[in-house]
């Protein structure tokens, strides 16, 4: 019989659940919420949590934010960033089969961050976000000298790692897999920023920006430093020169002076044991597991989160190889700000990042869009978005330029925020590409993982972006074919991009 909706005892949580529940669970326990259908919703809602845990760094999990409540503080640590070689290669030998190669590249992909996550692990590393096929990785004990002993540490545990990686076996011979790593000390603001339904873990200032730097100035199979870091190393470290500012660290550590691991830091899991299985028992820990489960919820795009709930007895979200709109969005002049700011203008700059994160998601979703994260370049914070990963349309470029044209007016009606008293100059520039991705889950099979998008597509709009002058929105050829008809542009000539063997034609939207 079908409950009266004014005596359903799940009247109280209804509309929290309608977002946490997949439809036909949903359904089910609204027309007979009975203790054995209430207890497969507190089941539901356990694995739900343990997957959201599993989705945000440790400190967002151990200490969760009231949502649409801003919060941050400066930190003192060292960040390590890594990044892939050979991974576009690794890509095109795998698309070309389908749903087969994209098992395929799962599998290598997922082995090795598998292995890296485990090395961070062991490391007391907190694994702060997948930056597509790469990671930036914190180590913040208090203690300045131990961070930095830390994070070399685990840049060479993870340099040694890659071994397994040099032969792969594909449909097109045998490729590798190489790795940088490169590693910074100093100062930063982390940061929750966004709204109840839209919440991101950030980092903002120079230090961020410094250490991905030193990747990128790094060498594969190589630890690099910056100068900043190497002032700080005893004479057990030897180091070899790149450049006036970044070193190389020369691994000639024998297994017992490189140590086994410092402690292990791991991510807590609650166990739910509980036997009042009666009516008014079951709804009260699902009332509890509801407040567990939303704080993580609001770090997840919608969509997202929404194919998560749909697939949470699996655990996993299948691969796939959508052809998509690309975008890279930089907030110039607002994240790295905070380190010239006064103590009493750090708020309101943080304040400024939430709000626009925050209008950017909103136009972004309007649109069909998702934000997928507040990710870092060598020029500072950017935004990644994208359109058609889940529901590829033919509409995805222009409802892809359509936003980001809202996006760049929206940027220039944000009221700047003042450092030092003097208002700092807001801007944006934006880089777009259409072309094929990999778009899964990645990392480690029921361990620290991220929904992602990954290939030459997204690293070619990145790159595109860290081009374009303020408040101007470039593209590339396959973005400018689909939306010229539509949209005024002009050519801009062609450009030397990293990672392209040929100078790439490259189009800006007019204003």
């Amino acid at each position: 019989m079908i409950a009266d909706i004014q005596t359903n005892p799940l009247l109280k949580l209804e509309r929290q659940l309608r977002w946490l529940l997949p439809p036909d669970l949903y359904a089910a326990v609204w027309v007979d919420p009975s203790p054995p259908m209430l207890m497969k919703v507190f089941e539901h809602l356990r694995t739900l949590q343990h997957v959201l845990i599993d989705y945000v760094p440790r400190d967002v999990y151990d200490n969760p934010p009231h949502p649409g409540h801003p919060r941050y503080s400066w930190q003192e640590g060292a960040l390590l960033f890594t990044d892939l070689a050979g991974f576009t290669p690794l890509l095109e030998a795998c698309a070309s089969e389908g749903l087969v190669g994209a098992e395929l590249l799962l599998k290598v992909l997922n082995n090795y961050f598998s292995e890296m996550i485990e090395i961070l692990s062991k490391s007391s590393g907190n694994l702060l976000e997948f930056t597509g096929d790469a990671l930036l990785v914190q180590f913040a004990t208090g203690e300045p000298q131990r961070d930095i002993t830390q994070a070399i540490n685990t840049g060479l545990r993870m340099q040694r790692a890659m071994k397994p990686f040099q032969k792969i076996a594909t449909y097109r011979g045998e490729l590798s897999l190489n790795m940088r790593v490169g590693i910074h000390a100093g100062q930063y603001v982390t940061a929750d920023i966004g709204t109840p339904q839209r919440m991101a873990h950030v980092l903002l200032g120079r230090a961020v920006t410094v250490a991905k730097k030193a990747e990128g100035c790094g060498q594969i199979r190589q630890v690099s430093l910056t100068t900043c870091v190497k002032e700080k190393l005893s004479d057990r470290i030897q180091l070899t020169p790149i450049d006036n500012h970044h070193w190389l660290v020369v691994d000639n550590l024998s297994s017992e002076e490189l140590g086994e691991y410092e402690i292990t830091v791991a991510r807590r899991r609650s166990t739910y044991m509980f036997f009042d299985r009666s009516t008014d028992g079951l709804l009260n820990e699902i009332e509890m597991a509801v407040q567990r489960v939303e704080p993580l919820t609001s770090y997840m795009p919608r969509s997202v989160l929404q194919l998560m709930v749909e697939t949470a007895s699996d655990r996993r979200i299948p691969p796939a190889f959508p052809t998509i709109a690309i975008a890279f969005v930089n907030l110039m002049g607002l994240p790295e700000s905070v380190d010239d700011a006064l103590p009493e203008e750090t708020a309101d700059l943080v304040n400024c990042f939430s709000n626009a994160f925050s209008l950017i998601n909103g136009v972004v979703e309007v649109k069909g869009g998702i934000l997928q994260k507040v990710t870092y370049h060598s020029i500072g914070s950017e935004i990644l978005i994208h359109f058609g990963v889940l529901n590829p349309d033919a509409n995805d470029s222009k409802r892809a330029i359509e936003t980001m044209s809202a996006i760049r007016d929206l940027v220039q009606s944000i009221a700047p925020p003042t450092v030092q008293g003097q208002p700092i100059q807001l801007t944006c520039r934006i880089g777009l590409t259409y072309g094929p991705v990999f778009a899964a889950e990645i990392g480690e099979r029921r361990g620290r993982r991220e929904f992602n998008v990954l290939g030459d597509t997204v690293n070619t709009a990145a790159r595109i972006m860290s081009r374009a002058g303020e408040n101007e929105i470039w593209m590339n050829q396959a973005m400018h074919d689909r939306i010229s008809s539509e949209f005024e542009t002009y050519p801009l000539g062609e450009f030397c991009l990293k990672g392209k063997s040929l100078p790439q034609p490259i189009f800006a939207l007019k204003n």
